[in-house]
């Protein structure tokens, strides 16, 4: 266990000396301060990565969650509503995603048997290829930008979980 909490605070300190360095600050009003600014500088570094990735297929990060999320369901349907519980971005303007995927012919858009005043939502064929072909192309940099292991990664889990106790 002792050899653990030292890889930790090793990955901690070349952390700290990467987002100073970042952020070129070094005042911090304590550690919690430190790993928020850390969290928030990470969050945006990875957007940033996969953006490059996404901006390939003409995706937005917000275009592509949507994706992942009618593949989760597919071949069902989901109406605009629950895709908007589940995205990631929770005030993103999820009609307006969905016109421009459906422009992009990646969704198809339906009235629903069960209440006409309600719009669904399924992914196309040209859909599930585009979700298929940017996944492998994000998991591929996450393999090689994300260098940490499944223990570490268990635990980097538990402590944001912990962050987000009061969700």
């Amino acid at each position: 266990m002792e050899i653990y909490l030292e890889q930790i605070h090793v990955y901690t300190y070349i952390c700290i000396v990467k987002l100073e360095q970042a952020i070129q600050s070094t005042k911090f009003k304590n550690e919690v301060h430190k790993a928020t600014l850390n969290v928030l500088y990470t969050a945006w570094w990875l957007k940033t990565l996969m953006s490059k990735e996404l901006k390939e297929f003409g995706l937005t990060h917000e275009q592509y969650n949507v994706l992942r999320i009618l593949k989760g369901k597919h071949p069902e349907q989901m109406c605009v509503k629950d895709i908007g519980c589940r995205m990631i971005e929770k005030n993103s303007n999820v009609p307006r995603i969905i016109d421009r995927l459906e422009l992009k012919k990646l969704v198809k858009r339906n009235d629903s048997e069960f209440d006409k005043r309600e719009t669904v939502i399924t992914l196309t064929q040209s859909g599930i290829a585009v979700l298929d072909a940017t996944t492998s192309k994000v998991n591929a940099l996450l393999e090689t930008e994300v260098i940490m292991d499944d223990r570490e990664a268990k635990s980097l889990n538990g402590l944001l979980e912990k962050l987000r106790a009061g969700e």
